[in-house]
């Protein structure tokens, strides 16, 4: 194991932000929606907070691209072609099988490199379509008193409430899966505690190039 300076503050500044407003957007949506039973801040109170916290949302969104686009970080989040397919075999086999029998980790995890490949596919649609989708349509939402016509383009309520809706629990579905797989690591909370002072214990273990893993990987599930 390798104690090494795996997040900066840059990205755990963005993370926490994005996640905690996230989380209590989750919350002031929900009772906005089930007022009749889930209380929380009040229901006139839980509406403006929304609307304050989706464009905090916004910002946050903004100056973390800004952030990772003139680091270089953002090619991380990039999936790369050459080898894509395979890298993603082999993750998922880990995910479904290796991982019980206490094989190690197909990819090293790297500060330049942070990502495998299911990580890369899932943060690239939830980045730049989950996300897109769910300001979009709550932008529209808000601004039906100010453009009420665009807002009617896009078929008002009946189209833009169910689609912000769905997208709100599809987030949902990601925070249970990222909170579980933050538990993965060399401890429960070996993870969590990266995100927060920026330093991670990694096993650097050497594995053999893409190609061999993967022939093997084919014959032990041929065997």
């Amino acid at each position: 194991m390798k104690r090494i300076y795996m997040y900066t503050v840059g990205e755990r500044v963005w993370h926490w932000i994005q996640a905690l407003v996230i989380i209590l957007l989750i919350i002031t949506g929900f009772e906005a929606h089930f007022s009749s039973w889930f209380k929380v801040f009040g229901f006139t109170a839980s509406v403006y907070i929304h609307k304050v916290l989706g464009f905090l949302l916004l910002l946050n969104a903004f100056l973390g691209f800004f952030y990772h686009i003139s680091t270089g970080l953002i090619k991380q989040f990039i999936p790369r072609p050459r080898g894509f397919f395979d890298g993603l075999f082999l993750q998922a086999r880990y995910y479904l099988y290796g991982i019980f029998k206490g094989e190690p980790h197909p990819f090293e995890k790297t500060p330049l490199h942070k990502l495998n490949p299911l990580q890369k596919i899932t943060y690239f649609g939830l980045l730049n379509v989950l996300l897109p989708v769910q300001v979009i349509t709550g932008v529209l939402m808000w601004g039906s008193v100010y453009f009420p016509e665009t807002f009617k383009i896009f078929g008002g309520l009946p189209v833009l409430a169910p689609i912000h809706t769905l997208s709100a629990y599809l987030f949902i579905a990601f925070i249970i899966v990222h909170v579980y797989m933050t538990t993965l690591g060399a401890t429960p909370w070996t993870m969590i505690k990266a995100m927060i002072n920026g330093y991670e214990a990694v096993s650097y273990t050497h594995l053999r190039a893409h190609e061999t893993s993967l022939h093997l990987v084919c014959r032990l599930l041929l065997e």
